[in-house]
């Protein structure tokens, strides 16, 4: 794999301005909470879009080459870089109507006039569309005004996000340029967004194309020519299936996938209280090649997708999913299907509300230890963590923002002041400090180990129905981490699951778990008893 990633390697996501102080620039902010805080917790960053951007928190771009004024500049994003590993988005299946490309074609300015795609006869085409797959209930193409007469657009995301069109040459040579610009600019990482998307064929579904795949491996050849340290992440929320897709042979297309299916099936797991479904699909799980590896997550800027758990889940489940997302103060959110009708597509909640219930009179201690929980399985698998802002430092969800922007996304997307988050993480009692300090705890213990190298091993130990145990092994086989989480509250006897997993252990030997540092006694002829959503890292000795 070009750039080298090991088991020291997690990355933090969150928005420029995800923290906000009185007369500072965002970016500078961000870059003092880094140093602060961050400092041996994560090694990277994962700065949302910077760039100046009109609609969708920063995924419609006005101009992928500056940052916005209001969040700083490259010199503050330059400062994240020389303490952490950067990750930039690359929004490239779309651009924002307010960019000055779009303005420019909206004049029928000659280089601008192919830059995007105009469906000529629209209406007669509607049965054609039909099955083009549309991630919102939203219009496929919008209408504009030129000199040379009204045009429809292509926006699969919306009226101020035009997609662009890579049948152009001077449209794919342009985006090659931004990609190394943002590798100029310090990006290790580059995530490319709603990359499924990327190429129309009318007729077809417009999704997972042939032509999508060529492209992206053109990127990947122009990358490792140049800078081949520097790694393709694609984001495709999708059925698993198609998701690892993105991967191609495994040495030339994405190095990471993102794992949708994860967070979905974490949240039903701890939901049924039975890890069965995680443990067969986490045992099913491959890579193509020991130069890939899986982006994992559970929480993002965005909601929990319901696409990547069909198929893995019977409909049943994920329907109730939707079900205690609703009774957990969240929402769903829709999408159109190619036969007209409408179904939910994602679940929009803080994923510590959607384990546990806001109005629900449960002892803190247990919510905390249930979110650890869910957050270790995610740490435990193979390939790089992906960390919310607002999981690493115990957020609540904020329904109020919902009901100022009228977007369910942003139930999960709250701007924190930087004096009231600061006295929160100091104060001992608070759900802030107890979750940040548990959690860096786990990204230490598994930084410490090379069981969990990205490119290492993993055998999901059968060990009854409320663990999930999974075994990692470093590259070379020479480090092995046995690793237990009860995922329901009731204890739980881990049926001898270090069995066949370690040398030397025998009945009445001793491990360490590799999180607290305490040393397990294993009693002779009996299970090792798990409480209620604890987590154990076992290490020989």
């Amino acid at each position: 794999m070009g750039g080298e990633v090991t088991q020291r390697d997690s990355i933090l996501i969150t928005y420029a301005d995800q923290v906000r102080e009185l007369g500072v620039s965002p970016l500078r902010t961000l870059a003092e909470l880094c140093e602060k805080y961050l400092a041996g917790v994560v090694s990277g960053i994962h700065i949302l879009p910077f760039y100046p951007w009109s609609s969708d928190d920063g995924f419609s771009v006005r101009d992928y080459r500056a940052v916005d004024p209001a969040l700083g500049d490259w010199d503050d994003v330059a400062r994240v870089g020389r303490r952490f590993r950067l990750m930039f988005d690359a929004v490239v299946n779309h651009i924002s109507a307010q960019s000055e490309w779009f303005r420019a074609f909206l004049r029928d300015d000659p280089p601008y006039r192919d830059y995007f795609i105009v469906v000529e006869g629209a209406p007669d085409l509607s049965r054609d569309l039909s099955r083009v797959v549309r991630p919102r209930a939203l219009p496929l193409l919008t209408k504009f005004t030129t000199p040379s007469g009204e045009k429809s657009v292509w926006t699969t995301f919306s009226d101020d996000q035009i997609d662009l069109n890579y049948r152009n040459p001077e449209v794919l040579l342009e985006i090659i340029d931004i990609l190394l610009f943002y590798v100029s600019r310090g990006a290790e990482f580059v995530r490319l967004d709603a990359i499924a998307y990327l190429w129309k064929e009318i007729g077809t579904p417009c999704i997972h194309l042939p032509q999508t795949h060529h492209l992206i491996q053109l990127f990947r050849a122009v990358l490792d020519e140049v800078a081949p340290d520097v790694l393709l992440i694609t984001e495709t929320n999708v059925p698993h299936a198609d998701n690892v897709f993105y991967f191609g042979d495994g040495y030339h297309e994405a190095q990471m996938v993102y794992n949708f299916a994860l967070p979905p099936l974490t949240l039903h797991t701890f939901r049924a209280g039975n890890a069965r479904v995680l443990s067969a699909w986490a045992a099913s799980l491959t890579l193509p090649s020991a130069r890939t590896t899986f982006f994992n997550f559970l929480a993002s800027h965005d909601g929990i997708g319901l696409n990547p758990a069909r198929g893995l889940l019977p409909q049943s489940d994920v329907d109730a999913l939707g079900q205690q997302t609703l009774a957990h103060g969240g929402f769903v959110s829709y999408k159109h299907n190619p036969d007209g009708a409408q179904s939910p597509y994602e679940l929009n909640i803080n994923y510590f509300d959607a384990l546990s219930n806001p109005d629900e009179n449960e002892p803190v201690e247990m919510q905390v230890d249930r979110f650890i929980a869910a957050q270790a399985i995610m740490l435990s698998l193979v390939g790089v963590p992906g960390i919310y802002f607002h999981s690493l430092f115990g957020s609540r969800g904020w329904p109020e923002g919902v009901r100022q922007t009228g977007r369910n996304r942003t139930i999960n997307r709250q701007k924190l002041d930087w004096t009231a988050l600061e006295s929160e993480l100091a104060d001992p009692a608070s759900l802030r400090h107890q979750v940040f300090t548990r959690y860096a705890q786990l990204l230490k213990a598994r930084a410490s180990s090379p069981a969990f190298h990205p490119h290492g091993r993993q055998r999901v130990i059968e060990c009854g129905e409320a663990v999930f145990a999974v075994l990692r092994l470093s590259p070379d086989g020479g480090e092995r981490v046995l690793c237990l989480h009860n995922v329901s509250g009731d204890a739980w006897r881990a049926e001898r699951a270090w069995e066949n997993t370690f040398d030397s252990v025998p009945q009445g030997g001793n491990l360490t778990d590799l999180i607290s540092g305490q040393r397990v006694h294993l009693p002779r002829g009996e299970g090792l008893y798990l409480r209620p959503y604890q987590v154990m890292w076992m290490v020989r000795g």
